[in-house]
């Protein structure tokens, strides 16, 4: 099924981690609200228990290309949120593409990256796949795509980043 989604996911998401391992749509929802629950809340404990254990699962991101596994996915964020860098990111103007064991979340991301008095507008094009791996283990985040359309704030973002 393919359907525009009404939701938004952001600053006022909450951690629904407990409800990941509902099956259908709703436990898939939940597990993206955690997300962003997590990645705005600098929460690197929700935020492992949103992506999948294994070695395949893949980020791929304007800043740190395409990592692949638990572990440098896990680092990454670790990075992110222990770093000086203040950065919160919305979801908006989804697209779900369902099926019984896997849903692609495809939208935009809006946010804010802030760096040594430099603040950047962040427009992201954005997917999300997660994958059901059953009831004992629930909704899994597999794969995240982000990529930035506008090439000056790449290049401001970047530029942005490595001087911090």
């Amino acid at each position: 099924m393919i359907k525009h989604s009404q939701r938004h996911y952001g600053r006022t998401s909450g951690n629904r981690i407990d409800g990941i391992r509902e099956p259908g749509i709703t436990g898939a929802r939940l597990l993206v609200e955690s997300f962003y629950y997590a990645f705005n809340h600098r929460d690197l404990i929700v935020l492992k228990q949103v992506w999948a254990e294994h070695d395949l699962i893949q980020l791929n991101n304007p800043l740190g290309g395409i990592l692949r596994g638990y572990e440098p996915i896990a680092a990454l964020y670790s990075r992110v949120f222990s770093g000086t860098a203040s950065v919160w990111v919305e979801l908006d103007d989804i697209v779900e593409f369902e099926t019984e064991n896997m849903i692609v979340f495809a939208g935009r991301e809006y946010g804010e990256f802030a760096l040594n008095n430099q603040t950047l507008a962040l427009a992201i094009r954005t997917s999300r796949i997660v994958q059901w791996f059953g009831a004992d283990v629930g909704w899994r985040q597999i794969h995240h795509h982000g990529s930035i359309d506008d090439p000056k704030l790449l290049e401001a973002y970047q530029q942005a980043v490595q001087a911090g």
